[in-house]
């Protein structure tokens, strides 16, 4: 019987994809599910809603307590943390990389790195410099890499999934849709994704 399946809808930019990024693997193959990492952009979505900006800055009360919660989880899961300036940080790049990456095998272990180097280390991941490093730390031929992230169908695929996420009702990430539709969203609901894929699969 094959294992069931969550999709994990995640933005660079976004603060709390952070620890989902880095323990939703370990979590998912713990419980006997398959995650498919699907990166997409907050923009359009937050444009739709009528947000030209991240609602952690344009409400600063509710910013200044994600944070301290962010430093506060972080503490607690054992991940570095440091506050990239400025936030949010340009994704798009990244994105494409990430469907690039995705598509030839090594997308899962980029996107953690992406993560780990812009909240663990507080490195501008919307610069090519950074992303390159990041590839050649991974064992992965830059220029190619960047190359084919500026490609038509990169582009096209990564629409598409923002598209997809918007359809399912996404509003913010991380996100987690189960096969069955059932939507959880923020990290804090992680582990209640894959008790409801378990129990959507059986």
């Amino acid at each position: 019987m094959s294992r069931p399946v969550l999709d994990f809808f995640f933005e660079f930019a976004s603060t709390y994809s952070y620890p989902a990024a880095m323990r939703v693997g370990a979590l998912a193959d713990a419980a006997g599910v398959t995650v498919r990492w699907r990166p997409f952009l907050l923009g359009p979505i937050f444009l739709a809603h009528g947000w030209d900006d991240s609602p952690f800055n344009l409400y600063p009360a509710k910013g200044r307590y994600m944070w301290r919660d962010l430093e506060r989880s972080c503490a607690r899961l054992g991940l570095p943390f440091r506050r990239p300036d400025p936030f949010p940080q340009p994704s798009l790049l990244a994105s494409r990389v990430a469907h690039v990456g995705l598509a030839e095998g090594w997308g899962e272990p980029f996107c953690r790195a992406v993560y780990a180097a812009e909240f663990g280390e507080g490195r501008p991941i919307g610069e090519e410099r950074v992303l390159g490093d990041l590839l050649e730390s991974l064992g992965i031929e830059p220029a190619p890499a960047l190359a084919h992230a500026r490609a038509d169908d990169i582009k096209a695929r990564l629409r598409s999934e923002t598209e997809v996420a918007q359809r399912a009702g996404v509003f913010g990430a991380p996100t987690f849709v189960c096969g069955d539709g059932e939507l959880f969203w923020g990290h804090d609901r992680m582990a209640d994704a894959l008790a409801w894929a378990i129990r959507a699969r059986s």
